[in-house]
């Protein structure tokens, strides 16, 4: 009986992070299709009057002028002036809405929206024993000791900082943004990564 109970509750659990994330994703794609519907449909409806064109070409027009306006925010930002007032809009508002750090970090990683501040990917013994732990190196001292980042899943944005001797630090030859994803997926995908682990040992 605990056998049946024990293989019914990881199965539906299973079934319910596969599916999850999947609704997830409709629901998002689905609030976006709309948002950018009811953004261009005053758009489309003011070409149409003005210019009198089909609602075809209209439509369009107005998906090009929302593409200009994310490019021209893209512009914005890059100038010296526009990223200092969006960083200080960002800290003092954006960051304390606790989703907006985890949709950031998401589309971040899974896009390099950014550069990467870490150097590389390593599994460390922090505790001395065989339990090793993800971790992202972020700065190598001339000393024995290697300073590395090790993130919270399945919210990489919070984490601790570690700083440990170089014994303790195995680096993988793995792609920094595959080995966020792992951390973003609750380390699903781990296999290769771990088969990385042990080539490094064997040579």
């Amino acid at each position: 009986m605990k056998k049946l109970n024990s293989f019914l509750r990881t199965t539906f659990l299973g079934g319910f992070l596969v599916v999850l994330p999947i609704i997830l994703l409709i629901l998002v794609l689905n609030w976006f299709y709309e948002f950018l519907l009811s953004n261009i449909r005053p758009i489309i409806t003011l070409l149409i009057q003005t210019a009198r064109i089909s609602e075809v070409i209209a439509a369009v027009i107005a998906v090009i002028i929302m593409l200009l306006l994310f490019f021209l925010v893209g512009l914005l930002v890059q100038t010296r002036m526009g990223k200092f007032f969006f960083e200080i809009f960002e800290e003092r508002v954006l960051k304390k809405i606790p989703i907006y750090r985890i949709i950031k970090e998401t589309v971040v990683q899974l896009f390099g929206g950014e550069k990467m501040i870490f150097k590389g990917v390593a599994l460390v013994r922090p505790f001395q024993n065989d339990t090793m732990i993800t971790a992202f190196i972020t700065d190598e001292s001339s000393n024995d000791y290697v300073t590395v980042f090790i993130p919270s899943s399945p919210a990489p944005t919070g984490g601790y900082i570690y700083h440990i001797k170089k014994e303790y630090v195995v680096k993988i030859n793995y792609p920094v943004e595959q080995a966020m994803r792992t951390v973003l997926s609750l380390g699903a995908g781990s296999k290769e990564f771990i088969s990385e682990l042990k080539e490094n040992q064997i040579s």
